[in-house]
């Protein structure tokens, strides 16, 4: 038991601060790439009762415009991850939403584990997975469209962004890998 407490005391040391010149590009990216999809959310597609903002990319930003060379930011977890996470949420609803408290523990137990089979492992990607179960009557219509319209086009279009932002500095590149 005193060897298993011990674990949580922790040994490492907290990361080093980032420059000044890193909190900005992280700024920019975050910024033009959330207004890119809550632009096309509240002119376009909210007017017709779609959506195409979820509170899971606020997550996504942190990794894909704050934390490029993690292994959790790149295109393939970004895009699969989200993807998956929908896929599974959406099934999970439409068969157990009448237990909505299982069919969210579902959703995003199975999306935790089929990312991490499929090497897809993006930690917004539970979130994505929890929304369809959570999100109320305008997320429920949508049925396997919310797997295309909000999450894959809105992870799409935050991953041009991040393409474009996360290469113009020198310090930066982005992606460390596609698949």
């Amino acid at each position: 038991m005193n060897g298993y407490l011990q674990k949580m005391r922790g040994q490492g040391q907290s990361p080093p601060r980032v420059s000044l010149s890193e909190v900005c590009w992280s700024w920019l990216g975050s910024f033009l790439g959330m207004a890119a999809v809550a632009l096309l959310h509240y002119k376009l597609l909210d007017q017709h009762g779609l959506m195409l903002l979820l509170g899971s990319f606020g997550a996504s930003a942190v990794l894909i415009y704050g934390a490029v060379r993690s292994p959790l930011a790149q295109p393939r977890n970004l895009l699969g991850g989200h993807i998956l996470s929908a896929v599974i949420d959406v099934t999970a609803f439409q068969w157990l939403g009448m237990y909505p408290w299982l069919a969210a523990a579902v959703a995003v137990s199975v999306s935790i584990a089929l990312m991490h089979l499929t090497r897809t492992l993006h930690p917004p990607g539970g979130a994505t997975a929890l929304i369809a179960v959570i999100g109320g009557q305008s997320v429920h219509k949508l049925g396997y469209l919310y797997v295309v319209m909000p999450v894959a086009l809105g992870a799409c279009i935050m991953l041009v962004i991040a393409l474009v932002v996360n290469n113009i500095p020198k310090t930066r590149k982005y992606p460390e890998f596609w698949v």
